[in-house]
């Protein structure tokens, strides 16, 4: 059994030292890998990101990471990456990597995503050059995690990691006003093509754990303020089902 633990919008600060390392050092007990999806600080500070890699010390698994939209407030996403990378933190951004997890082959493609809508209710590369950039920026973005996908060979499970929402199934909860900000159908679209079995993001505090691709992908949305605590455990059973749908353990 392949156990994967995840959160998002983690949000770390100045002062937030001492909050995760507790629930954080006992995480080798219960999961084989560490997800991190996003919004790992609160401003984008190289300070911030300091105080984060000191409570990481405690984790005794590989640890995977996304950065999120918070994470370029202060122009540093470069060293805010490079101190995680040595720090021993795969970050990813689209691109992906491979290993041994639960006695399976995981590969794990990642991006940040962006936003634009999702089906329906999306804006579109047309008008003014700002709106044209805008819908561009997510294409390159959606185009790099299919690619990053379908670059991943020889795996068991493949697994996509994002920041912003692939679906509005697990934003539902938030203002429909924000759907557009908080994800983009083009990601699931990449999701789909490139052959992943399962989806974690984070963005949206007030959205539901659970969705699905229109493609049949499980969706999971980890941020803290849904999941509510300070990991989530989700478990693949040797058969490859998703058996363990939250908590903090599998079975």
């Amino acid at each position: 059994m392949t156990r994967i633990a995840a959160v998002g919008d983690v949000h770390f600060g100045l002062e937030s030292g001492g909050t995760m390392a507790a629930s954080w050092r006992e995480l080798h007990d219960h999961a084989d890998l560490f997800l991190l999806a996003g919004d790992l600080t609160r401003y984008g500070r190289i300070e911030e990101a300091e105080v984060l890699v000191r409570e990481l010390a405690v984790v005794r698994v590989p640890i995977i990471a996304v950065l999120g939209n918070h994470d370029y407030q202060s122009d540093q996403p470069e060293q805010i990456t490079r101190l995680l990378r040595d720090h021993g933190v795969t970050v990813l951004e689209g691109d992906a990597t491979t290993l041994a997890a639960g006695g399976r082959r995981v590969g794990i493609a990642g991006t940040k995503g962006f936003g634009g809508g999702f089906a329906g209710a999306c804006a579109t590369e047309f008008g003014e050059p700002e709106m044209k950039a805008f819908i561009r920026h997510t294409e390159r973005i959606a185009a790099s995690l299919g690619r990053a996908l379908e670059s991943i060979d020889g795996v068991d499970l493949k697994i996509a990691l994002l920041h912003y929402a692939p679906i509005d199934g697990t934003i539902e909860g938030e203002k429909r006003q924000i759907f557009p900000f908080l994800g983009s159908f083009l990601l699931a679209e990449a999701i789909d093509g490139g052959g992943a079995h399962l989806c974690f993001h984070g963005h949206a505090h007030l959205g539901q754990e659970k969705g699905v691709t229109p493609g049949g992908v499980p969706v999971r949305n980890v941020a803290q303020p849904v999941i509510r605590r300070a990991y989530n455990v989700y478990c693949i059973d040797p058969h490859g089902g998703l058996s363990v749908e939250s908590g903090a353990a599998c079975s």
